[in-house]
């Protein structure tokens, strides 16, 4: 029985999109590191690890609910007035622009675009100068890290091919 009779279940099956989605794209990922050198397949373990277990503990809350009345698995509440307000569908926009993008642009560039776009979004357009700088920091940190120290398969755009003509050339 609902614990509070006067508040209407709540509809959780748009809550579970992204849960699912992590649990399938984990998978996904898991099944891509077989052949990478066993760092890659440690840290990925990890991480996805990590990631499986967060979903599952929601799961079996999201479950909790169902089964004392507290919940449905409705979808009302995926798409509301709210997330044009909260900057959610700029979020999702932004990351979609990520996926699509990064193979043309390249991993720095694109991280670049989109920690500066989602920020901006989530301050409302405030601090751009900071915002800019942070995100060229966190990009090319990124850039050191992953693609000029540990030479990663990360997708390779202007930038990169620059930095490497640069570092190779002095």
């Amino acid at each position: 029985m609902p614990s509070d009779h006067h508040k209407p279940p709540r509809q959780i099956g748009g809550e579970l999109v992204i849960p699912i989605l992590a649990v399938g794209f984990t998978i996904y990922f898991f099944s891509t590191i077989w052949n990478s050198p066993w760092t890659a397949q440690v840290s990925t373990f990890m991480v996805g690890g990590i990631l499986l277990l967060v979903c599952a503990i929601f799961f079996v809350r999201a479950g909790i609910w169902l089964v004392r009345g507290e919940g449905t698995l409705g979808v009302g509440n995926l798409f509301t007035m709210d997330d044009i307000r909260t900057g959610r569908i700029g979020l999702l926009l932004t990351t979609i622009a990520y996926v699509m993008f990064i193979d043309t642009l390249g991993f720095t560039l694109m991280t670049f675009l989109f920690l500066a776009v989602s920020m901006l979004i989530l301050a409302k357009g405030k601090n751009a100068g900071f915002i800019t700088m942070v995100s060229a920091a966190m990009a090319l940190t990124g850039w050191a890290v992953f693609i000029w120290a540990f030479d990663t398969r990360f997708p390779r755009g202007w930038f990169e091919t620059t930095m490497k003509a640069v570092l190779a050339n002095g």
